[in-house]
């Protein structure tokens, strides 16, 4: 005769699934309320002395155009915007005529000075300096290159847009290798807590087993 198995009761190890609930929790909060998933960059700030900067820089003519800020970042946000295109424009026509004057106010605020250096970075301003409260940005006339005439003149085939993407596939390979670099970071210095957890995980499996077999071999 076949016998038949008795139904068993299903068994939850109820201080095991309070630690691998909460534990995560608390992990969480912990990092959020140290500002572990925030990432931090600087800016590099050169300040030249007065002689250069007098003699090189300024004493080069130009009709500036005043850009004034004196307030938070969200007050200046529309000068910003034009300040932005403004350099742009500058920097496309390489303009040797005009040039921007960048006053800094006492009331504005700190980020609205990061974000013009933020601007200055990615409108890829070649000549600008800070001096006292300014900021002076203008373009050098570059000098044209003399076509040599004995050099033959080639012709270039690109199949694809492959050329297009060189610069965007090195700049998301340095994206993915800060981010992986910036995750270990994160491991190495909270290790403690994640061999904690995983030590907490380790012991309720092998209470929880030992629970079950204990129990299995009373009710023989």
């Amino acid at each position: 005769m076949i016998e038949q198995r008795k139904k068993r009761k299903k068994i939850f190890y109820v201080p095991g699934m309070i630690s691998l609930v909460l534990i995560p929790l608390i992990c969480m909060v912990y990092f959020y309320k140290t500002d572990a998933f925030v990432n931090k960059g600087c800016i590099d700030v050169w300040f030249p002395s007065d002689s250069l900067a007098t003699q090189k820089f300024l004493s080069v003519e130009r009709k500036y155009k005043v850009y004034d800020f004196n307030s938070s970042a969200i007050a200046e946000s529309t000068k910003l915007n034009n300040l932005q295109l403004e350099l742009r424009k500058l920097n496309r026509e390489n303009d040797t005529i005009k040039g921007i004057q960048i006053h800094l106010g006492n009331k504005m605020n700190y980020e609205v000075y990061v974000r013009i250096l933020d601007i200055l970075l990615i409108e890829g301003m070649p000549n600008y300096l800070q001096y006292n409260n300014d900021f002076f940005v203008l373009m050098i006339p570059k000098p044209k290159p003399k076509p040599d005439k004995s050099l033959k003149r080639l012709k270039v085939f690109v199949c694809g847009s492959g050329s297009l993407n060189v610069g965007a596939d090195d700049w998301l390979k340095e994206e993915q290798e800060a981010r992986r670099k910036y995750v270990l970071s994160l491991f190495k210095k909270y290790w403690i807590l994640f061999l904690g957890y995983f030590g907490l995980v380790l012991i309720n499996i092998f209470a929880l087993v030992k629970f079950n077999k204990n129990r299995n071999y009373n009710q023989k």
